[in-house]
């Protein structure tokens, strides 16, 4: 409890975390530029958790602004908190619930949006849940410019052959690629070779990482 404390004590005081009760919470739409002090693209890791592809995608890219999401303080903190010892100010965390996207962001504006080891939601009762179902991505299209990308990392098969299905029938997105194998493909150098700590100890145990990359039709 001690920790989760100081964690949320970071976030209060943590330049690049923007949550409830701060005021670019209720500002920061449609204000993201003036947020970094460029115009570089903006790129969504939804339910970022610890955030570390957020950090590894703006330790790789420079060029682009990128915006952790997730519910959790206490994991989010911990992304922060990397960003500043590297230093990296093209990084930001946002607090909040994916179904409250409409508050921060506006339509057409997003150029990727990466969705990293979501939970699966393998049951029945739980498609509602579940982040690449109808609903959720129709919500993504709203925001991702003509061209954007939206791209699933996942260690689950159920959920990459359900969100295969759901995109392939999707007349709005464009598959550009996908396979079951991520570290066996040639679709390796997509993901810049970052790695979480849960997928690391998932393909010690010999699974493999599937992944679809798809595009936003103009």
């Amino acid at each position: 409890m001690r920790r989760k404390q100081h964690r949320f004590q970071h976030n209060r005081e943590a330049h690049n975390v923007i949550e409830r009760g701060k005021p670019l919470y209720t500002t920061i739409k449609g204000q993201w530029h003036e947020y970094f002090k460029n115009n570089n693209s903006l790129v969504l890791e939804l339910a970022c958790g610890k955030g570390e592809y957020t950090v590894g995608l703006a330790e790789n890219r420079p060029d682009v602004n990128i915006i952790g999401i997730d519910i959790k303080g206490d994991r989010i903190a911990r992304g922060s908190k990397r960003c500043i010892e590297k230093g990296l100010e093209n990084a930001a965390f946002l607090r909040t619930g994916i179904q409250f996207l409409e508050e921060f962001f506006e339509e057409s504006s997003i150029e990727e949006i990466w969705l990293i080891h979501p939970d699966p939601q393998p049951r029945d009762k739980e498609e509602k849940r579940r982040l690449t179902n109808d609903h959720f991505l129709a919500e993504y299209k709203k925001y991702l410019k003509p061209g954007g990308k939206f791209i699933l990392k996942t260690d689950s098969p159920f959920l990459y052959e359900y969100t295969l299905e759901k995109l392939s029938d999707d007349a709005d997105f464009k598959i550009m690629g996908n396979t079951n194998d991520l570290y066996n493909s040639p679709l390796l150098e997509d993901h810049y070779g970052i790695k979480t700590h849960y997928e690391g100890l998932w393909m010690e145990k010999g699974y493999t990482i599937n992944y679809i990359k798809c595009q936003l039709k103009n």
